[in-house]
């Protein structure tokens, strides 16, 4: 029998090659890669018994793993058939890349009827151990992917990678592939927007036709067959396949897995009739995401819900919220204050946006919430969720100088020179510059936390009269940001820490003729409780909890307009546990 230290290394040397495979090529990722179909046994494994059917299967789609427990894990994978038939097929569990110690095994059916999706929840794991799957049918076998159950008890260190807005025809997914290389990561985090809604000549597509990545269906996505096919098109992806076989994924929806901006009852890309009851919409996008996904369904009678979460240990309870679709009402415009000659009306704004019953979470999901951290002893809690919980407040002539492209209001470099003659010269400010320095700070966001304030103080006060470290996870607006958490009354909460998107275009492209680096340096001058932006560059998040800190480090790709990318790390911070220390560090 193997000691625990040999145990422990024969484990870390199957990682060791499994990542090798996965980047030589020896474990089947797809055929835009150039690689091998078969799988990565060896031709001397124990046979599987055939699966039933009589027709030819491709595994075109890749495999993947998800929501792990400390017990259990999803595997998903997608056998595309030669004609329309039920298919049964074969799955395999082992602790070793070779499959010579199968731990599970059994067999799943599919059809039409799911679109010949195939999730399996295979129970009975031992924790924190990393394990290699694949399915197969008659002689076709998938690729293999490798996945990891959750530890229990005391647990020293947890690292997950953090994803959100991965718009196939902007780009190359070089951010996944980047991730996928990572021999130290435990889990993959999506933060929703996993895919986008639009046709082609739609949203950041510009040179989609130059890149291969022209939108299927051509037409937006409405009905359950186009949500289908958009979920099969960004499977096809090499780097997401990569990711999804190298990693157990834990993932959320925010608004383009059905359509943008979308709130409980609508969305701003939804318009009826020419496009149905958005009801039916959002059923069919929901039931393909469940079909694609390798999530579990919180509660299949109400198929709308997906929050849930995952303990590591002690060390991270990782609570992922949806501040989407089960509970938000509908987003406010700041343009609905203005009045025809320019002026704001400051008072209704403030009464509707602060409002008590604004929801952004909804009532149920608030309360469980508020059990899961009454509940979790674990050091670190987590919020994995789609938009900006910091607050983001612009001097009002900034944000309206940027609302309309610089028709109104002071750009930010004024604002900032105005500001700094009010600190050294308050004495020579003209009155029309006091006026200007007297207008309110406004949220830029209103999709954002900072749209629902009532929402946001309730959160924060749950993790503040609970004593909790709170670290946020945020996505959504394609740029990377770092926030302290603080309550209306400025009591420090936590930090907030939000990836760049994988290939959704950032400032930069509403704002080109403007430098990033001196936007964020503004950015953060005007934003009080902003410590860090990069508005301008695509990559991903990685997060590290350790009893000592919870650092973040922020991985941005070289290019995605080519796959030939490189990978480097931009910016790190941390934040240390306990009370008195709930704010942003250097790392």
């Amino acid at each position: 029998m193997l000691t625990k230290h040999k145990r422990q290394l024969a484990a870390d040397t199957s990682r060791r090659r499994f990542i090798r495979d996965l980047t030589l090529g020896s474990v089947a990722l797809g055929s835009a890669l150039g690689l091998s179909g078969c799988g990565g046994g060896n031709d001397d494994d124990p046979p599987l018994p055939p699966a039933e059917g009589p027709g030819s299967v491709a595994f075109q789609h890749g495999v993947a793993s998800g929501d792990p427990l400390s017990d259990r894990v999803i595997l998903w994978t997608r056998a595309t058939p030669a004609r329309d038939e039920r298919l049964t097929l074969d799955w395999e569990l082992a602790t070793d890349a070779e499959f010579r110690q199968v731990v599970a095994s059994g067999r799943v059916d599919t059809d039409a009827s799911r679109d010949y999706t195939a999730k399996v929840d295979v129970t009975g794991l031992t924790p924190h151990t990393t394990y290699h799957y694949r399915f197969r049918h008659g002689e076709t076998r998938s690729p293999v992917g490798r996945t990891r159950t959750l530890p229990t008890g005391d647990v020293s260190q947890v690292k997950l990678a953090v994803f959100s807005c991965s718009n196939y025809p902007a780009g190359h997914f070089n951010a996944y592939a980047a991730a996928a290389r990572l021999d130290d990561v435990d889990v993959a985090v999506h933060l929703g927007d996993y895919l986008y809604e639009y046709g082609r000549g739609g949203y950041a597509d510009d040179d989609a036709a130059r890149l291969g990545r022209v939108s299927e269906p051509a037409h937006e996505i409405v009905v359950l067959a186009d949500y289908r096919a958009r979920h099969a098109q960004y499977r096809s992806d090499p780097d997401l396949q990569a990711l999804h076989a190298a990693l157990p994924m834990i993932a959320v929806w925010d608004d383009h897995e059905i359509t943008n901006d979308t709130w409980r009852d609508g969305a701003e890309n939804h318009q009826a009739p020419a496009e149905g009851e958005f009801a039916a919409r959002k059923a069919v996008a929901l039931q393909a995401y469940f079909e694609w996904m390798p999530v579990r369904m919180p509660d299949p009678a109400q198929p709308e819900r997906l929050y849930r979460s995952f303990d590591f240990g002690d060390l991270v309870s990782l609570h992922m919220l949806d501040t989407r679709v089960i509970g938000r009402d509908q987003q406010l415009e700041l343009s609905r204050y203005l009045s025809v000659s320019g002026g704001f009306d400051a008072a209704a704004f403030r009464a509707d946006v602060g409002a008590p019953d604004r929801q952004l979470l909804g009532a149920a999901q608030t309360q469980w919430l508020q059990q899961r951290l009454q509940a979790s002893g674990a050091l670190w809690q987590v919020l994995g969720q789609q938009v900006l919980m910091g607050r983001m407040n612009m001097p009002a002539p900034v944000l309206f100088n940027l609302m309309s492209g610089g028709a109104q209001g002071l750009s930010m470099a004024d604002y900032l020179a105005l500001a700094h003659k009010a600190r050294v010269a308050p004495g020579t400010l003209t009155q029309q510059e006091q006026a200007v320095l007297a207008q309110p700070a406004l949220p830029y966001n209103l999709d954002a936390w900072d749209g629902y304030q009532a929402a946001r103080e309730t959160v924060l006060g749950m993790a503040s009269s609970l004593d909790r470290n709170l670290v946020v996870l945020a996505g959504d607006t394609h740029n990377a940001w770092a926030s302290n958490l603080r309550t209306a009354g400025g009591a420090a909460v936590g930090v907030e820490f939000a990836t760049p998107s994988v290939t959704s275009p950032g400032f930069e492209a509403y704002l080109p003729h403007v430098n990033p680096a001196q936007l964020a340096g503004a950015l953060t001058q005007l934003i009080g409780d902003l410590e860090y932006a990069d508005t301008s560059r695509r990559g991903f998040l990685v997060v590290t909890a350790t009893r000592e800190e919870c650092r973040a480090d922020w991985h941005y790709v070289s290019r995605i307009d080519r796959r030939d990318a490189t990978a480097s790390l931009g910016k790190s911070l941390k934040v240390l546990p306990g009370s008195g220390q709930r704010k942003l560090v250097e790392a």
